[in-house]
């Protein structure tokens, strides 16, 4: 990741979107602890969390929580769903919760993601996918926390289904107070749940805005390139796609990043200043902020 910087506010989604190899569950992890910055600041109400995973709080631990992409290999196989889920009390004593109340929280935990209590002797192997991902959100809820991360909470699983634990995680951010960072590549599911959209090409913000104002006015030939490929049934929508936009050539090596702007080499809009810098992230309007030459003053507005 690279100049990285972005905000959740209090009961707010805020959707991180890119191909494969942007860099968007790096960011959640880094987030929430797993891997460990090599520079710069995060903070968390106030405090830099940029530390290792061991030096954080226990309460800071307890507070940011995350749902893996794959709940199959996220959790254990061999173990019951109630002792899956005991876990976090037993680790973080989660808020009020003994030991000794493990048993009746993991109950509740069931219910409240539509499972009834008998799952808690099965084993996660057992599990459709839907239920693996109810188990998933349960673990993360678990310590009550304040900031989840959402790493692609519904990339394996049926539309029907996918529907079902998106409304769910709705619920849960109006009734528990919730701020999700919701990693994805799909950005048709994003324009129903994000507040803002954040998009990454290779490490780097390209393009951030209100969910509303990134759908009507993007920005960036990326955004563009993105939104144009989205698949629609309505002729009413193909027209309010932007231009298609045709990016030639294959993502470049994340550890072999081109010079200058990183997407110049698929871009269609390329000038020689593209080659040469690496464009600065600047507000072309009210909280819409877009990395690109094409909008900057050394730069030509791209007329669409």
């Amino acid at each position: 990741m690279d100049r990285v910087s972005f905000s959740v506010e209090s009961r707010e989604t805020v959707s991180i979107v890119g191909e494969s190899g942007s860099g968007k569950s790096t960011i959640g992890y880094t987030v929430v602890g797993i891997y460990a910055p090599t520079a710069g600041e995060i903070y968390f109400e106030g405090q830099n969390v940029a530390v290792p995973v061991t030096k954080r709080p226990k309460s800071i631990k307890r507070d940011l929580q995350i749902v893996f992409q794959d709940p199959h290999s996220s959790l254990n196989p061999r173990l019951p769903i109630g002792k899956i889920l005991q876990r976090p009390f037993k680790v973080h004593a989660a808020r009020g919760k003994n030991k000794k109340g493990c048993g009746q929280r993991v109950i509740e935990l069931l219910e409240q993601v539509e499972l009834s209590p008998d799952y808690a002797d099965k084993i996660s192997s057992t599990l459709s996918g839907g239920e693996k991902a109810r188990v998933a959100i349960a673990r993360a809820l678990a310590t009550k926390p304040k900031l989840v991360v959402l790493d692609e909470p519904t990339a394996s699983l049926d539309v029907s289904i996918q529907a079902k634990i998106i409304a769910m995680l709705y619920e849960f951010q109006q009734e528990l107070h919730l701020s999700y960072c919701c990693i994805s590549h799909d950005l048709s599911l994003m324009r129903n749940v994000a507040n803002r959209i954040i998009i990454m090409y290779l490490g780097k913000i390209c393009e951030s805005s209100e969910t509303e104002e990134f759908f009507k006015n993007p920005l960036h030939p990326y955004s563009q390139m993105l939104l144009s490929s989205i698949p629609v049934v309505l002729d009413e929508e193909e027209k309010m796609k932007p231009q298609k936009i045709q990016a030639s050539g294959e993502i470049p090596s994340p550890v072999n990043v081109p010079a200058g702007c990183s997407f110049h080499p698929r871009c269609v809009h390329t000038m020689d200043i593209c080659r040469r810098d690496d464009p600065v992230m600047g507000e072309v309007e009210t909280s819409h902020f877009v990395r690109c030459h094409l909008y900057s003053q050394q730069g030509t507005e791209v007329v669409r």
